[in-house]
C-alpha cells in the first residue's frame, strides 16, 4: 500500500512537513509506504480555465509544471494526504495553485480519486487552523474521497521550525489519524473482492439558464 503526502508549505523540514513525519513514521509501523512531495517552493501557476484538461482526460494540464509531474503520482497512490501551512487563515497561496489545478484535471480524466482514501493536515502558529483545514476537506469531499477521522482536527501548532513537535496533542492525533487511515486501507483491501467499488454517475452540472429555454 502506498500514500502520498503533499507537503504545501514553502520549507521542505517546516512544522508542516514534521507532522507529515509523524504520519509516515506512524504508518510504517503498519508496512504502509509514504512518498512526501515538497511543492510548497515551486513555481506553480494558478489554473487558466482553459478547459484543454477536460478534452484531453488524460490527466496532463496545459501548463507543464510540476502538477503533470506529481498527478500520477497522486492517481497510482491508495492514500492522498495534503498538507498546508496557514498564512492569513487560509491554505498557502502556492499549495491552492496545485491543488485546484490538481484536482480538476483528475476531476476531468474521469475521477482519479474517487474512492481514494484522502485526508488533511495543518500547520499554524495560532489561529486559522479550523479554517485551513476544512478548505483543505472540500478538496477531498468533491472527489467522491473517504474521510478519515482522528481524536481531534488534524492541526499541530508551532512557528519556528520544529516548534510543532512540542505540541503533544497535535502530533498524538495525527498519530491517531494515521492508523485510521491504515485501518481504512486495510479494511478495503480485505473487502475489494466481496464489495464492489460504486458505481458513480456521470456527472451532472445544474445549468439554470438551458432549464429557462
Amino acid at each position: 500500500m502506498k500514500v502520498i503526502a503533499i507537503n504545501g508549505s514553502p520549507h521542505k523540514e517546516g512544522n508542516t512537513a514534521l507532522a507529515l513525519g509523524v504520519l509516515s513514521e506512524e504508518l510504517a509501523k503498519f508496512d504502509i509506504e509514504t512518498e512526501i512531495v515538497h511543492i510548497g517552493n515551486r513555481p506553480i501557476h494558478g489554473c487558466m480555465a482553459c478547459g484543454v484538461c477536460a478534452k484531453r482526460r488524460n490527466l496532463t494540464c496545459a501548463i507543464d509544471d510540476c502538477v503533470n509531474e506529481v498527478l500520477p503520482r497522486m492517481a497510482e497512490a491508495d492514500a492522498i494526504v495534503l498538507g498546508s501551512p496557514v498564512y492569513y487563515a487560509g491554505i498557502a497561496g502556492t499549495m491552492k495553485c496545485f491543488l485546484d489545478r490538481a484536482f480538476y484535471t483528475a476531476s476531468a480524466s474521469g475521477g482519479k480519486f474517487a474512492g481514494k482514501v484522502g485526508a488533511a493536515v495543518v500547520a499554524a502558529r495560532r489561529g486559522g487552523a479550523t479554517a485551513t483545514f476544512a478548505g483543505l476537506n472540500y478538496y477531498l469531499q468533491i472527489s467522491q474521497m473517504m474521510i478519515p477521522g482522528s481524536s481531534y482536527w488534524n492541526m499541530v501548532h508551532g512557528r519556528a521550525q520544529g516548534e510543532a513537535v512540542c505540541d503533544e496533542e497535535g502530533t498524538q492525533t495525527i498519530r491517531h489519524l494515521a492508523r485510521n487511515i491504515a485501518w481504512m486501507l486495510r479494511m478495503k483491501a480485505c473487502a475489494a473482492d466481496s464489495v464492489p467499488a460504486p458505481e458513480y454517475e456521470p456527472i451532472v452540472r445544474t445549468q439554470i439558464s438551458d432549464r429557462l429555454k
